[in-house]
């Protein structure tokens, strides 16, 4: 798992990045939650989603945002941290030209920084997102949202509380031409302590069986 430092908007950015071995291998971007509350690369659930990529044959990265670890700036309420996802995923479709297929995922504040950015590439075809914080954030921008993808949450999470995320979920589903699917991990909370497992379970399945849909011809 090579360490990668790659050109950001405010300096270097440092990263983690696992290759396919495929040329036309998929490309995935893995977000880590809110970096003032401990959220790094590193992170567990991070940590986990990079190798359920990875086991799946595609080129994977997570990467640490401004001024956490060795990536240079400083915290910028989102609005940087949005520019650097924009590079890390420039970055990865640079050394990847001949991906087919791109997905995005992200946990807590990454999740809200991951939505924004499948906003403005529409080469996305899938996304994960773990327990966005929708009673903390505005995520008004996904309209439409262009992608389909999964939200999945915790039934005990008391910093996304389920209600908050059901009003997100609900606003998706009215939309047409695209498919949310909602699971609930239940007696996790917003760290899914004692429950990583189960939920890396349950984001490998829906990953495996979009790709097969895409496979054989189905929607985004």
């Amino acid at each position: 798992m090579p360490e990668v430092i790659f050109n950001g908007p405010e300096g270097r950015l440092e990263g983690r990045y696992q290759p396919g071995k495929e040329p036309n291998a998929p490309i995935a971007i893995v977000l880590h939650p809110h970096p003032q509350f401990g959220g790094t690369m590193n992170n567990q659930i991070v940590y986990n989603l990079f190798y359920m990529f990875a086991e799946r044959g595609f080129s994977v990265l997570r990467f640490n945002s401004r001024g956490v670890g060795r990536s240079q700036g400083m915290f910028d309420h989102g609005i940087g941290e949005l520019s650097d996802a924009a590079a890390a995923l420039d970055w990865l479709q640079i050394i990847n030209r001949e991906s087919r297929g791109c997905w995005i995922a992200g946990f807590s504040f990454g999740a809200w920084i991951g939505m924004q950015l499948l906003m403005r590439r529409p080469e996305v075809e899938g996304f994960i997102s773990v327990s966005p914080p929708e009673n903390l954030y505005d995520f008004s921008f996904l309209a439409p949202c262009p992608s389909s993808g999964l939200i999945i949450h915790g039934d005990k999470d008391r910093v996304a509380p389920p209600s908050s995320v059901q009003k997100l979920v609900d606003k998706l589903k009215t939309q047409k031409g695209i498919t949310i699917e909602q699971q609930i991990v239940e007696g996790a909370n917003h760290f899914y302590e004692g429950k990583i497992d189960e939920l890396t379970a349950a984001c490998a399945e829906y990953l495996d069986r979009r790709r097969q849909e895409i496979a054989d011809g189905g929607g985004r």
